[in-house]
């Protein structure tokens, strides 16, 4: 059976509704359709919280369709293929969605399976992820049972969501530790496959007096490979070609991630396996109909919920743009946010754009930690994602044209 639409949004997650209360504030009468096969919506930012015992995950959780836009039809089902030639998406009941315009906002994937011996052992023998939403509390009963021992902190290769989360569990967890006078006999390990703490440079210095309070120890170009849970063992690839192997008492793990494989095999993917857009107008560069924003799209920003929320009214005026046969209005910098928690009630507010350009909304010192910026992560933050970007209200949001950039 094929269904036609006018706008079909594959994904609705943060990014794909975004979109869609975007559209339709714009345009009402437009005929949408979102494709989600998830029932429960998560608030993905407030999951680090959730590992340090300042939120609990039923806080995150809202369902999908009392977030949808009034007027959108939600397919609740998964895309088997994208068929771009014919203009249209096959789903997983073999039903096919037919298109003017296609979104495709699928998020990303946790390859759990490229850690040997991972996926048997989240959850248990002390090896948690604050990324995986379904044991994001088990991280808190670790980091609260913990009294001594080895704690250890990874993060993969780039790219992956939130880039700065992985050491924001460890900051948070150590301030714990500290708080209760056991960091002294814990020994902390940061293992990142990167040779730096932080993609932008003015953050790493601020970063780096946390570490050395904390008294952690990073270990750069180290990329966890294998897992023994029930030994407490693990193994990292160094970056001169060895590997090494660690015991530990608590092990956080940041998977690597990647684009779903209904993407990466399919016509619209780049080399790298992620939806391929011109990062600027966030349009695909052979099939002219698609357009793709969040994690999945293949621009070289930061891939986080401020991002979205910038990129979401980008796409939905440059396809009324196109609906229209008008010129692109609007273009995306670029923007990305890491709200880095270096301490319980402490945010470095890091925001910056491509190449790494700070774009800071206040006219502070952007490096220095703040508890005004804690309060706008755990309070003012997911009250604007709930109430304004998932509504499409956009007020306060400012664009460049092309002729601008």
């Amino acid at each position: 059976m094929t269904h036609h639409y006018q706008i079909v949004i594959a994904g609705g997650g943060a990014a794909g509704i975004a979109v869609a209360a975007s559209l339709k504030q714009r345009q009402a009468s437009l005929r949408i359709a979102v494709v989600e096969p998830n029932q429960t919506h998560v608030y993905q930012p407030g999951q680090t919280l959730v590992g340090r015992g300042v939120m609990r995950l039923k806080q995150l959780q809202r369902s999908t369709v009392s977030l949808l836009p009034k007027g959108v039809d939600w397919v609740q089902q998964r895309v088997a293929a994208f068929e771009p030639d014919q203009r249209q998406i096959r789903l997983d009941n073999d039903a096919v969605l037919h298109y003017e315009q296609l979104v495709v906002a699928l998020g990303l994937e946790l390859n759990l399976q490229a850690i040997e011996g991972l996926a048997d052992t989240l959850g248990k023998n002390g090896v948690t992820s604050n990324y995986v939403t379904d044991i994001a509390d088990y991280t808190w009963q670790q980091v609260q049972s913990l009294r001594s021992g080895k704690a250890i902190f990874t993060q993969p290769p780039m790219p992956i969501k939130c880039a700065g989360a992985p050491q924001k569990a460890m900051y948070l967890s150590c301030d714990y530790w500290q708080q209760q006078g056991r960091l002294g006999g814990i020994e902390v390990q940061f293992h990142n496959a990167g040779a730096a703490l932080f993609g932008v440079a003015e953050f790493v210095p601020v970063l780096e007096s946390y570490v050395r309070s904390y008294g952690a120890m990073p270990v750069f170009g180290s990329t966890l490979v294998r897992v023994d849970g029930p030994n407490r063992k693990a193994w990292f690839s160094q970056a001169d070609g060895g590997e090494r192997e660690v015991s530990f008492d608590l092990l956080h793990v940041t998977p690597p991630q990647r684009a779903p494989a209904v993407v990466r095999d399919s016509a619209l993917a780049n080399e790298a396996g992620w939806l391929d857009v011109d990062q600027y107008s966030l349009q695909h560069p052979r099939y002219a109909n698609v357009f793709s924003l969040g994690d999945v799209c293949s621009a070289p920003n930061a891939k986080t919920a401020a991002a979205v929320r910038k990129q979401a009214p980008v796409v939905a005026r440059n396809i009324l743009a196109m609906r229209k046969g008008q010129s692109f209005p609007a273009v995306y910098n670029g923007y990305g946010a890491c709200p880095l928690t270096v301490e319980a009630g402490k945010v470095v507010l890091a925001e910056f754009g491509y190449g790494g350009q700070l774009q800071p909304s206040f006219p502070l010192n952007p490096t220095r930690p703040r508890r005004f910026y804690w309060w706008m992560k755990t309070t003012l933050f997911p009250w604007v994602y709930w109430h304004l970007m998932l509504k499409g209200r956009e007020w306060w949001l400012k664009y460049q044209r092309p002729d601008q950039t």
